[in-house]
């Protein structure tokens, strides 16, 4: 919904590209369109994972993984069963059912969850909420990390294929990710159209590397068997508790498959997933475990040994194409995971486009992309390899992990009344794997985790604070606007001036006037003969024919000449609040005539201008935090396309 205050969401209209190129397809074309677009958007993270996870954890502690048959098939064991686990079973299988209007990620579960407890106390839904902003910040610090992590890791696959190349993977890493975030604009929808079979190639070929080496050493297939990783962890702990830090690594992305839950829907991503991805990293994981019981010195580069010569620097170009792939995947994820926030009142009003009219969840957010552009290249250039890399990774998307099995659970048991023994079982198995693997990577916190714990502090503080002070200032809006009833009551009561013309008052509710209305009256004691109040609200659908767009109230009496209409705007479509007033006065809605002077109406807006003061409620640091915040966040006028010559922006001062 646009609420006229700092804090919403801006919806651009389509971008004509997209809008009168897309022909609509067939419903089983359509399907196999979103399977191929997943592969290529929500599956390149974890598709990159062979690329540095096995030789991660071999490369622990100096080496305290060694590559004999108990460790090697430990190890094997361990990714197996914890992409089993955490992405198969949690993420695909019941994650992916928890959707709130068609959008994932841990925002929109926190809000689903709330929904769930809408019975309970508000401190246990302000705590939901809370755990949801913790998540997606979370998930913010994991969003610069992998980019970085997954780039640098293909193209250091040079040092292999071409040893006298090795001094150019940081350049080459940064342009190459430059070249990424400067594609977005495109939209998930075509970027996907283009990645999709260079990710259906990319994982054809890791099933092909793998499997030659299975076949070769089918032995290896015993590792598949829990047994060996409940045998690693019980003869060695400690180091099996080390290694846990590094197998993580197998499972990033998991994450931003559930958050990119909205740009492909539920089926083509349990599709790819169990068609495609899944039996190609098996193969793969377990060929790299073969390759090291042959060849011990291999596990300083398991992936791209698994090669024969002649396929390495292919290989490689091929790599580093799915790593750039792989990012898409946290990019797009961010993308929902900000619009979410901003509708929920964490960010402030971002400007977002939608990329497909066919998917409400494709959209392109510029601020965000420009903000992890700029963090994913300091992060690159600052470590410079993957190796370096690898020690921030884990903290924060093992974090992100637990705070989506508590919010899971709480939907589960709020919304689909599972029994407590499912849930007990449920947070044994998902919990257990997980408090485990976080528990490993807080041993990377002093060599390189701070990073992103710094980054999701930052991120968290920002939300809260925005969230706070949002509510701050709702409050004082309202106690300044009163029910609008009571206004018209009053103007009734009491007549003043009347003046020729139109004024139009966008504003966020029926309930409350407009500040810029009972500023007309109360400042220059006249009121117009026609006085309109607009408020408009975006929907999940992408266009709403306008007969059923508008809806007109006259509040109690139509002859006093104060009506208010409600807009409801499809995500496609413009909300241009002249074009309501032009479509609303050219036909009776619901048998109510709204007679306006459309092309001689003025627009009215109130621009707040806030003011620091000690009022109660948030620390003073937080309220200049907020205070510059909403100095950024745009005007009513832009976001509501209101003619700029016939608009007028009534400072408001509203102390907070």
């Amino acid at each position: 919904m646009t609420e006229l205050v700092p804090g919403e969401v801006v919806h651009d209209d389509l971008s004509t590209s997209a809008a009168t190129r897309n022909r609509p397809l067939r419903p089983r074309t359509r399907r196999r369109a979103l399977v191929l677009g997943a592969l290529g958007v929500v599956y390149g993270d974890i598709g990159t994972s062979p690329l540095y996870a096995v030789q991660s954890v071999f490369g622990i502690n100096g080496g305290a993984v060694q590559p004999t048959p108990g460790d090697v098939f430990g190890v094997v064991s361990l990714i197996f069963w914890s992409i089993t686990l955490v992405v198969s079973v949690k993420y695909v299988t019941f994650v992916l059912r928890a959707d709130n209007d068609g959008e994932g990620g841990v925002i929109a579960l926190a809000a689903l969850a709330r929904r769930a407890l809408s019975g309970s106390t508000s401190r246990i839904a302000a705590l939901v909420m809370v755990l949801g902003a913790l998540g997606a910040a979370l998930f913010y610090g994991d969003s610069v990390i992998t980019p970085a992590i997954s780039v640098l890791s293909a193209v250091e696959g040079l040092e292999v294929a071409a040893p006298g190349l090795a001094g150019a993977a940081v350049p080459v890493a940064v342009v190459v990710l430059t070249a990424l975030f400067l594609v977005q604009r495109w939209g998930t929808e075509r970027v996907g159209r283009v990645f999709g079979p260079v990710m259906l190639l990319w994982f054809a070929a890791l099933g092909a590397a793998g499997l030659g080496q299975v076949i070769h050493r089918p032995g290896i297939l015993l590792g598949l068997s829990p047994t060996y990783a409940v045998g690693f962890v019980a003869e060695r702990p400690y180091v099996a508790f080390l290694a846990m830090g590094a197998v993580v690594l197998a499972i990033t992305g998991a994450e931003a498959l559930y958050s990119d839950l909205g740009h492909f829907g539920r089926s083509p991503i349990r599709w790819a997933w169990f068609v495609v991805v899944f039996p190609a990293l098996t193969l793969n994981y377990l060929a790299q475990g073969a390759l090291i019981l042959r060849d011990p010195s291999a596990r300083t580069n398991p992936f791209f040994l698994l090669l024969p010569g002649w396929a390495g620097i292919p290989m490689v170009v091929l790599a580093a194409l799915a790593t750039v792939i792989a990012s898409q995947a946290v990019i797009s994820g961010a993308f929902s995971l900000s619009r979410q926030a901003a509708r929920l009142g964490f960010l402030p009003r971002l400007r977002i486009r939608h990329t497909s009219a066919h998917q409400s969840g494709q959209i392109y957010v510029p601020a965000i992309n420009w903000v992890l552009l700029a963090g994913v290249l300091a992060v690159t250039l600052g470590f410079r390899s993957s190796a370096r890399l690898a020690t921030a990774y884990g903290v924060a998307v093992t974090g992100t992990f637990l705070i989506t099995t508590a919010l899971f659970l709480t939907v589960a048991r709020a919304r689909w009344g599972w029994r407590t023994v499912r849930l007990a079982a449920a947070g044994v198995v998902f919990g257990g794997v997980e408090l485990t693997f976080f528990g490993a990577n807080l041993t990377k916190v002093v060599s390189g985790g701070w990073l992103t714990l710094t980054i999701a502090v930052t991120v968290l503080t920002v939300m809260l604070t925005w969230r706070r002070g949002r509510e701050l200032l709702l409050a004082r809006r309202v106690e300044m606007e009163g029910p609008l009833s009571d206004f018209v009551a009053d103007v009734r009561a009491a007549p003043v001036l009347r003046v020729p013309g139109t004024a139009v008052y966008p504003h966020a509710t029926k309930a409350t006037t407009p500040i810029a209305l009972r500023a007309t009256v109360e400042r220059m004691h006249v009121l117009h003969e026609r006085v309109v109040v607009i408020t408009g609200r975006t929907t999940d659908v992408p266009h709403i024919p306008w007969p059923q767009r508008l809806r007109t109230d006259h509040l109690g009496n139509q002859a006093d000449g104060i009506v208010h209409i409600s807009a409801d705007f499809g995500f496609l479509d413009r909300m241009d609040f002249a074009d309501v007033l032009r479509h609303a006065a050219a036909r009776p809605l619901r048998g109510l005539e709204v007679d306006v002077d459309v092309e001689g109406a003025w627009f009215f807006v109130s621009e707040p201008v806030l003011r620091r003061t000690r009022r109660p409620g948030m620390r003073a640091w937080r309220k200049a935090l907020f205070i510059a915040l909403a100095h950024r966040d745009g005007t009513v006028a832009e976001s509501l396309h209101l003619p700029p010559d016939r608009t007028v922006a009534m400072g408001t001062r509203i102390d907070i």
